[in-house]
Protein backbone atom coordinates (compact mmCIF):
# COMPACT_ATOMS: atom_id res chain seq x y z
CA UNK A 1 0.00 0.00 0.00
CA UNK A 2 1.24 3.91 -0.36
CA UNK A 3 1.56 6.54 1.82
CA UNK A 4 -1.86 8.07 2.63
CA UNK A 5 -1.88 11.10 0.06
CA UNK A 6 -2.35 13.94 2.93
CA UNK A 7 1.21 12.89 4.63
CA UNK A 8 3.48 15.80 3.45
CA UNK A 9 5.97 14.30 1.12
CA UNK A 10 7.92 15.13 -2.49
CA UNK A 11 5.45 13.46 -5.13
CA UNK A 12 6.89 10.18 -6.81
CA UNK A 13 6.34 10.70 -10.56
CA UNK A 14 8.68 8.05 -12.18
CA UNK A 15 11.11 5.43 -11.70
CA UNK A 16 13.91 4.59 -13.79
CA UNK A 17 15.93 1.48 -13.40
CA UNK A 18 18.96 1.03 -16.04
CA UNK A 19 22.40 -1.60 -16.08
CA UNK A 20 25.43 -0.19 -17.18
CA UNK A 21 27.85 -3.21 -17.54
CA UNK A 22 27.65 -5.65 -14.34
CA UNK A 23 25.84 -2.51 -12.48
CA UNK A 24 22.66 -2.10 -12.04
CA UNK A 25 21.08 1.87 -11.06
CA UNK A 26 17.78 2.58 -9.84
CA UNK A 27 16.60 6.65 -9.69
CA UNK A 28 13.37 8.14 -8.50
CA UNK A 29 11.79 11.41 -9.70
CA UNK A 30 10.36 13.20 -7.22
CA UNK A 31 9.44 16.45 -6.92
CA UNK A 32 11.52 19.79 -5.95
CA UNK A 33 10.93 20.64 -2.53
CA UNK A 34 11.80 24.50 -1.97
CA UNK A 35 11.70 24.39 1.63
CA UNK A 36 14.81 24.43 4.30
CA UNK A 37 15.60 21.27 5.82
CA UNK A 38 15.49 21.88 9.62
CA UNK A 39 19.31 20.26 10.26
CA UNK A 40 20.73 20.67 6.87
CA UNK A 41 24.38 19.33 7.96
CA UNK A 42 23.60 16.80 10.79
CA UNK A 43 21.06 14.29 11.46
CA UNK A 44 20.86 15.77 14.91
CA UNK A 45 20.28 18.79 16.52
CA UNK A 46 22.21 21.40 18.36
CA UNK A 47 20.24 23.98 18.08
CA UNK A 48 16.82 24.76 18.87
CA UNK A 49 14.84 25.60 15.48
CA UNK A 50 12.12 27.46 16.90
CA UNK A 51 9.21 24.99 15.18
CA UNK A 52 5.83 26.09 15.42
CA UNK A 53 2.76 24.55 17.74
CA UNK A 54 1.26 23.92 13.79
CA UNK A 55 4.46 22.57 12.43
CA UNK A 56 4.63 19.83 15.73
CA UNK A 57 0.47 19.23 14.86
CA UNK A 58 1.21 18.53 11.50
CA UNK A 59 4.26 15.97 12.16
CA UNK A 60 1.52 14.30 14.59
CA UNK A 61 -1.05 14.45 12.28
CA UNK A 62 1.18 12.56 9.74
CA UNK A 63 2.78 10.05 11.74
CA UNK A 64 -0.40 9.15 12.59
CA UNK A 65 -1.87 8.44 9.08
CA UNK A 66 1.50 6.91 7.99
CA UNK A 67 0.41 4.09 10.73
CA UNK A 68 -2.75 3.58 8.45
CA UNK A 69 -0.99 2.09 6.01
CA UNK A 70 -0.83 -1.49 5.64
CA UNK A 71 0.69 -4.74 3.79
CA UNK A 72 4.23 -3.06 3.56
CA UNK A 73 7.24 -4.63 4.38
CA UNK A 74 9.22 -4.95 7.43
CA UNK A 75 11.58 -2.47 7.93
CA UNK A 76 13.32 -2.91 11.25
CA UNK A 77 14.10 -6.98 11.76
CA UNK A 78 13.61 -8.89 14.67
CA UNK A 79 16.21 -10.70 13.79
CA UNK A 80 18.82 -7.30 14.29
CA UNK A 81 16.54 -6.51 17.31
CA UNK A 82 17.43 -9.61 18.96
CA UNK A 83 20.94 -9.31 18.34
CA UNK A 84 21.09 -5.32 19.18
CA UNK A 85 18.92 -5.25 22.05
CA UNK A 86 22.30 -7.08 24.18
CA UNK A 87 25.08 -5.96 22.09
CA UNK A 88 24.47 -2.20 22.37
CA UNK A 89 21.88 -2.08 25.39
CA UNK A 90 22.93 -4.74 27.29
CA UNK A 91 19.40 -5.94 28.01
CA UNK A 92 17.66 -9.56 26.60
CA UNK A 93 15.81 -8.56 23.22
CA UNK A 94 11.74 -8.65 23.62
CA UNK A 95 9.79 -11.39 23.40
CA UNK A 96 7.16 -9.56 21.83
CA UNK A 97 7.42 -6.39 19.22
CA UNK A 98 4.24 -4.43 17.93
CA UNK A 99 4.44 -2.48 14.74
CA UNK A 100 3.42 -0.04 13.10
CA UNK A 101 3.93 1.45 9.67
CA UNK A 102 6.53 4.40 9.91
CA UNK A 103 9.07 6.39 8.15
CA UNK A 104 11.93 4.28 9.20
CA UNK A 105 14.73 7.30 9.12
CA UNK A 106 12.78 10.31 10.87
CA UNK A 107 15.45 12.59 11.93
CA UNK A 108 16.37 16.16 11.68
CA UNK A 109 17.96 16.05 8.19
CA UNK A 110 14.85 14.47 6.69
CA UNK A 111 12.34 16.83 7.79
CA UNK A 112 11.61 20.29 6.37
CA UNK A 113 10.07 23.40 8.17
CA UNK A 114 7.03 23.90 7.05
CA UNK A 115 6.74 20.08 7.12
CA UNK A 116 8.04 17.94 4.19
CA UNK A 117 9.52 14.66 5.07
CA UNK A 118 12.09 13.64 2.94
CA UNK A 119 13.44 10.11 2.39
CA UNK A 120 11.26 7.39 2.40
CA UNK A 121 14.18 4.74 1.17
CA UNK A 122 13.46 2.76 4.46
CA UNK A 123 9.55 3.58 5.01
CA UNK A 124 7.81 0.08 5.73
CA UNK A 125 6.33 -1.65 9.31
CA UNK A 126 8.84 -0.52 12.16
CA UNK A 127 8.31 -1.16 16.08
CA UNK A 128 5.62 1.06 17.90
CA UNK A 129 7.72 4.36 19.01
CA UNK A 130 10.41 3.42 16.90
CA UNK A 131 9.98 6.92 14.46
CA UNK A 132 9.58 9.50 17.80
CA UNK A 133 12.32 7.56 19.53
CA UNK A 134 14.65 8.03 16.30
CA UNK A 135 13.34 11.67 16.60
CA UNK A 136 13.60 12.27 20.06
CA UNK A 137 16.94 10.44 20.15
CA UNK A 138 18.68 13.08 17.66
CA UNK A 139 17.33 15.85 20.01
CA UNK A 140 19.20 14.97 23.06
CA UNK A 141 21.37 17.53 22.76
CA UNK A 142 18.74 20.44 22.93
CA UNK A 143 16.75 19.42 25.75
CA UNK A 144 14.22 21.69 24.79
CA UNK A 145 13.25 20.21 21.64
CA UNK A 146 13.87 16.60 22.75
CA UNK A 147 11.04 17.53 25.92
CA UNK A 148 8.69 18.43 23.65
CA UNK A 149 8.96 15.27 21.40
CA UNK A 150 8.47 12.97 24.70
CA UNK A 151 5.26 15.57 24.74
CA UNK A 152 3.68 15.59 21.75
CA UNK A 153 4.33 11.50 21.64
CA UNK A 154 3.78 10.74 25.00
CA UNK A 155 0.45 9.09 23.90
CA UNK A 156 2.86 6.45 22.34
CA UNK A 157 6.22 6.65 23.98
CA UNK A 158 4.71 6.38 27.11
CA UNK A 159 3.55 2.57 26.63
CA UNK A 160 4.99 -0.95 26.86
CA UNK A 161 5.50 -0.90 23.34
CA UNK A 162 6.50 2.75 22.83
CA UNK A 163 9.05 1.91 25.06
CA UNK A 164 10.12 -1.04 22.97
CA UNK A 165 10.47 1.24 19.91
CA UNK A 166 12.53 3.88 21.80
CA UNK A 167 14.80 1.21 22.90
CA UNK A 168 14.89 0.16 18.91
CA UNK A 169 15.82 3.49 18.08
CA UNK A 170 18.28 4.14 20.54
CA UNK A 171 20.01 0.52 20.20
CA UNK A 172 20.32 1.77 16.25
CA UNK A 173 22.04 4.90 17.34
CA UNK A 174 24.38 3.16 19.91
CA UNK A 175 25.34 1.22 16.68
CA UNK A 176 26.20 4.06 14.91
CA UNK A 177 28.11 5.59 17.73
CA UNK A 178 29.97 2.35 17.65
CA UNK A 179 31.18 2.73 13.92
CA UNK A 180 32.04 6.23 14.73
CA UNK A 181 29.14 8.45 14.09
CA UNK A 182 27.57 10.83 16.97
CA UNK A 183 30.27 11.82 19.40
CA UNK A 184 28.65 14.43 20.98
CA UNK A 185 25.49 12.38 20.80
CA UNK A 186 26.61 9.58 22.92
CA UNK A 187 26.74 9.95 26.32
CA UNK A 188 23.38 11.33 25.83
CA UNK A 189 22.46 8.20 23.77
CA UNK A 190 23.94 6.12 26.75
CA UNK A 191 22.13 8.06 29.61
CA UNK A 192 18.86 7.78 28.02
CA UNK A 193 18.98 4.24 27.13
CA UNK A 194 19.97 3.50 31.24
CA UNK A 195 16.78 5.36 32.14
CA UNK A 196 14.71 3.42 30.74
CA UNK A 197 16.40 -0.07 31.40
CA UNK A 198 17.87 0.40 34.42
CA UNK A 199 21.01 -0.78 32.70
CA UNK A 200 24.30 1.13 31.52
CA UNK A 201 24.81 0.42 27.78
CA UNK A 202 27.96 -1.94 27.25
CA UNK A 203 30.90 0.05 25.38
CA UNK A 204 30.16 0.18 22.13
CA UNK A 205 31.69 -2.75 19.65
CA UNK A 206 31.46 -2.18 16.15
CA UNK A 207 28.96 -4.49 14.19
CA UNK A 208 27.91 -5.08 11.07
CA UNK A 209 24.38 -6.54 11.60
CA UNK A 210 22.15 -4.23 9.90
CA UNK A 211 18.70 -3.11 11.35
CA UNK A 212 17.18 -3.80 7.94
CA UNK A 213 18.11 -4.69 4.56
CA UNK A 214 19.80 -2.61 2.05
CA UNK A 215 18.18 -1.08 -0.83
CA UNK A 216 17.90 -2.74 -4.20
Amino acid sequence: MRVPDDVPRPKLHDVLDWTEGSYAYAADVLDFIPHPVVSPHRPDLDQDPGLSDEWWSTLRRALARLGQATGVRTTIRDGWIEKAFPQFLGIPGPGKVERTTGHGDLHWGNITAPLVILDWERWGMVPVGYDAGLLHANSLLVPGVAARVRAEFAPVLDTPAGRIGELAALAEMLQAVARGWYPELAPHLGARATELTGVKPPAPIASEILASEPSL
